[in-house]
């Protein structure tokens, strides 16, 4: 099996090549960038399973880098954070991010977060379609339409709408979901799963997915 393709912008030299070594001792194959602007050449001229991009980089910051990438691709993005600032989360998760990482981190945190995105990216359902009112997943082409137009989710966004299609009518708690669409077994933050599914409403319907007051959310049964 290849090993796992990193792109990392991080214009902090030393936090730089310790990640980048770090994760190449865990398995993963790494190309570093310093900037906004090196990183997005190298994104374009590379192919790669996951970028992970600091949050202040100079040129394009990297929520910005983060939507440059989202407006042609769906890779996974991981984006790093100096603090566990409610803004910076917020901004980075509306601009695309999958997830998010608070620096000073453990390297064997940072590397099971990247292979929880990457595991769950290439996760395939088992049916072929899930039809429910006006939204349709296709499951075995990764395809969802809404109103018979295709709509164009994040890998995160699509594994989101399949758990909930999956349970119609039935409540998911945002630590369930948190499990069972990120793959974390330990405590995270549900703010992940807030944002997602604000993100995955403004692009199936607001009222496709009702949030249950102090208990989660679920799809709407049409």
């Amino acid at each position: 099996m290849n090993a796992p393709r990193v792109l990392l912008v991080e214009d902090d030299a030393t936090i730089r090549e310790m990640t980048r070594l770090s994760l190449e001792r865990d398995g993963f194959t790494v190309e570093v960038a310093a900037d906004g602007p090196a990183g997005l050449a190298s994104f374009r001229s590379g192919v790669f399973d996951v970028v992970l991009l600091d949050v202040m980089l100079p040129g394009i910051d990297g929520i910005s880098l983060c939507r440059t990438i989202r407006e042609t691709s769906v890779v996974p993005v991981v984006m790093l954070t100096a603090r566990s600032d409610p803004i910076d989360v917020v901004l980075g998760l509306e601009a695309g991010a999958d997830d998010y990482v608070t620096k000073p981190f453990e390297p064997a945190v940072l590397a099971a977060r990247l292979r929880a995105v990457l595991r769950r990216s290439e996760r395939r359902e088992n049916s072929s379609a899930l039809q429910l009112g006006r939204i349709e997943v296709d499951t075995a082409g990764m395809v969802v339409r809404v109103d018979r137009e295709i709509v164009s989710l994040t890998p995160t966004e699509y594994r989101l709408l399949v758990e909930l299609a999956q349970n119609p009518g039935i409540v998911r708690s945002r630590e369930q979901l948190l499990e069972d669409v990120w793959g974390y077994v330990w405590a995270g933050d549900t703010r992940l799963v807030d944002m997602h599914v604000r993100r995955l409403r403004a692009k199936i319907g607001p009222e496709a997915i009702e949030t249950v007051r102090g208990a989660g959310y679920k799809l709407v049964r049409p």
